[in-house]
């Protein structure tokens, strides 16, 4: 009997793979004009459909959303008792529907043709009708459902789904969408930790650790204690870093009459630096292959921030 059940899982999965391959050979310059005519959509994309293709819909809504494509799901039924109104001359209109007979988006397709709506369909079995009134089509048809009775959507709603994703991609990568817009998007959750930006964690103002040049050693150490970072930040006349003193920096020189130097003796000239704008996971890396334990943030040579290596361990585990 186990064997049988693997032997069934594998063929539902070979059967939606030669789907995704049919898919794969469909994309062609109906692709192309949908992507062009979502990129020069200034408003939303209204995605809409019925039943699996609807919950297909939805979640390809969420994907542009987020990939920097604003998008939201109408539900057919919906917008014939009221929610038309959600939809705008700015807008254009992504429908799913493998049937290519769903009475219930009838009312979406009339309404974007008489709005001049763009209107692109994804279907799997187009007809006059529905070419006829769409602004593009994208047919992916002659699938064989992996259902055994070829009947429930299984084939038809992951060749569904892939597309959307290629629709979402390829709009991100035309758009330039980058990590730092996909953490405004996601700021919760682990996905947003590993997306922080070093300006957004890094401590800041009166915590900075920092000393002018120049300054008694006896001074420094004093303040290094009070800030517990385990290190100074030295600055020039004009705020500008010019060096860092560490407590590794304090047990090379102890034998040295230390608490007799200045600072400027002591410092590490030119230390490691990062930008408040990068990802914290790439500070992190930083420390790491310096192998230091701090870096301090600047903007213009002065610093505006410090970031210990514990403040970046939890964004590794996330």
């Amino acid at each position: 009997m186990s064997k049988q059940i693997i032997k069934i899982a594998k063929k539902v999965i070979t059967d939606e793979i030669n789907g995704l391959e049919i898919l794969s050979k469909k994309i062609d310059k109906s692709f192309v004009k949908t992507i062009n005519i979502l990129k020069k959509t200034s408003g939303k994309i209204v995605v809409t459909g019925v039943g699996k293709s609807g919950i297909i819909a939805k979640k390809i809504a969420s994907t542009l959303s987020s990939t920097g494509t604003p998008s939201q799901f109408v539900h057919s039924t919906e917008a014939s008792h009221g929610d038309l109104g959600i939809i705008n001359k700015k807008d254009a209109v992504l429908a799913f529907t493998f049937s290519g007979k769903t009475i219930e988006l009838n009312d979406i397709f009339i309404f974007s043709k008489e709005k001049k709506i763009p209107l692109i369909t994804i279907t799997g079995k187009s007809n006059s009708k529905l070419k006829n009134i769409s602004t593009t089509c994208i047919e992916i048809s002659n699938l064989k459902e992996a259902c055994p009775l070829n009947l429930a959507p299984t084939t038809s709603t992951t060749v569904m789904l892939a597309l959307g994703d290629a629709i979402a991609v390829s709009l991100m990568i035309s758009k330039k969408f980058t990590k730092k817009n996909f953490y405004i998007n996601h700021p919760g959750g682990q996905l947003g930790k590993k997306l922080l930006l070093v300006k957004n964690i890094m401590h800041s103002g009166k915590k900075l650790p920092l000393i002018k040049e120049n300054v008694p050693m006896t001074t420094a150490i004093i303040e290094m204690t009070k800030k517990r970072f385990g290190c100074l930040g030295v600055i020039s006349k004009n705020n500008k870093l010019v060096g860092i003193i560490t407590d590794g920096d304090l047990r090379r020189h102890m034998s040295n009459g230390i608490l007799e130097k200045k600072t400027s003796f002591i410092m590490t000239k030119n230390p490691k630096t990062v930008n408040g704008d990068i990802f914290a996971i790439e500070a992190l890396n930083i420390m790491k292959k310096n192998k230091i334990t701090q870096v301090f943030v600047t903007k213009n040579n002065k610093p505006i921030g410090i970031l210990h290596i514990h403040d970046c361990i939890e964004l590794e585990l996330a």
